[in-house]
């Protein structure tokens, strides 16, 4: 009876360190893929869709398209 106990306890010496070892490693390598794939998914496309928007934007024309409309309040018989 104690050979069966003493080759479970030989299996098991060492077995969380080296569980968490490769757990740990399997997590690094996975985070470090899912924030790539982020950046080159999501925050690109996003960076440069605001950029190619803004490029053309005329802040001035929109103001005076919506004061014209009546949609500002506080700017009516506003001129520029």
């Amino acid at each position: 009876m104690s050979n069966s106990f003493s080759s479970t306890k030989a299996w098991m010496h060492g077995f969380l360190a080296k569980h968490l070892q490769f757990h740990i490693v399997g997590t690094f390598i996975i985070s470090l893929g899912t924030a790539t794939f982020c950046n080159f998914a999501v925050a690109e496309p996003g960076n440069k869709a605001y950029a190619d928007f803004y490029r053309n934007y005329d802040s001035m024309k929109y103001f005076e398209v919506k004061s014209k409309a009546g949609i500002f309040q506080s700017a009516k018989g506003f001129e520029i």
